[in-house]
């Protein structure tokens, strides 16, 4: 076969390995998107081109007095944010301390942090669900953003020091020289240089909170505190409940921040995403 026949028949099966994923990927969402338009509220009876399309689902979302849509949404905005934000505080300072410290127990302090990776969140729920019920925060969203704080740190912090130990050290020698200590070598070399990382660090952790259902599940039981994917979650839940076009909606919905925080950072995401852990 000729080298460029050869080429020729690569690309064509690239490009139908792509037509593929884009159906599979983009399938699901077109019909949310669609069952959101959908006149009436049962699934069973929506079409994927509805004759009649409407935003009064939308509308119901934020306007019913029957709906907590807004408490929810409110909600997991707080708890994104505060994440987001404490997650680049907690997780910058502690990889920057197994980067660029010596001390007792460092090696066994990246071994652990990897082992942890190993175990699915799942096993640690009920012990989680004690700590929480010990110290008085269940069924609060501070204790949600605790969890969810702490957990983010073994992966966070390993992938960030990999990026940290990819900045060269003479940077800090020579900021040393000049009189520089270590929290003005952290914030004025360190931290711009690593904004790509803590971009990918920001958006993952900003997303968490409005994609997790499980944690909210156990942790919180008052719908005024529920984030929106346990919200949401109660619109189809009941036996006889028949919300999936309300929920499709409040589902669309939750893009809108991922979206803007993620075209807000992207100038950083796409190095930030290929750079951490480049060394051990």
């Amino acid at each position: 076969m000729k080298p460029q026949m050869k080429s020729r028949i690569e690309v064509t099966f690239i490009y139908i390995f792509f037509a593929i994923m884009f159906v599979v990927i983009g399938y699901p969402l077109f019909w949310a998107i669609m069952m959101s338009v959908n006149p009436g509220t049962n699934m069973l009876v929506t079409d994927l081109f509805p004759d009649n399309p409407t935003l009064e689902h939308y509308k119901w979302l934020f306007t019913s007095p029957s709906s907590d849509y807004l408490i929810w949404y409110k909600n997991s905005l707080f708890v994104a944010i505060l994440n987001s934000v404490g997650s680049v505080v907690i997780t910058s300072l502690v990889a920057y301390a197994f980067s660029r410290y010596k001390f007792y127990g460092r090696k066994y302090g990246l071994y652990m942090f990897l082992l942890l990776q190993m175990f699915p969140a799942l096993m640690g729920m009920v012990a989680l669900y004690i700590l929480l019920n010990t110290i008085g925060l269940t069924d609060s969203l501070w204790g949600l953003l605790l969890i969810y704080l702490g957990g983010q740190i073994p992966f966070n912090a390993w992938l960030v020091k990999g990026y940290f130990d990819t900045i060269p050290k003479e940077l800090d020698e020579s900021a040393k020289i000049d009189g520089a200590g270590h929290l003005k070598i952290f914030w004025t070399i360190m931290l711009p240089l690593a904004k790509p990382i803590l971009a990918v660090v920001a958006l993952f952790n900003f997303m968490a909170p409005f994609m997790d259902f499980l944690l909210p599940r156990i942790v919180l039981t008052s719908p005024e505190n529920f984030t929106l994917a346990l919200g949401l979650f109660n619109f189809i839940n009941d036996q006889f409940s028949t919300n999936f076009t309300r929920f499709a909606a409040g589902a669309i919905l939750i893009a809108v921040p991922i979206a803007l925080v993620f075209l807000l950072l992207q100038r950083f995401l796409i190095s930030g995403l290929t750079s951490g852990a480049t060394k051990g």
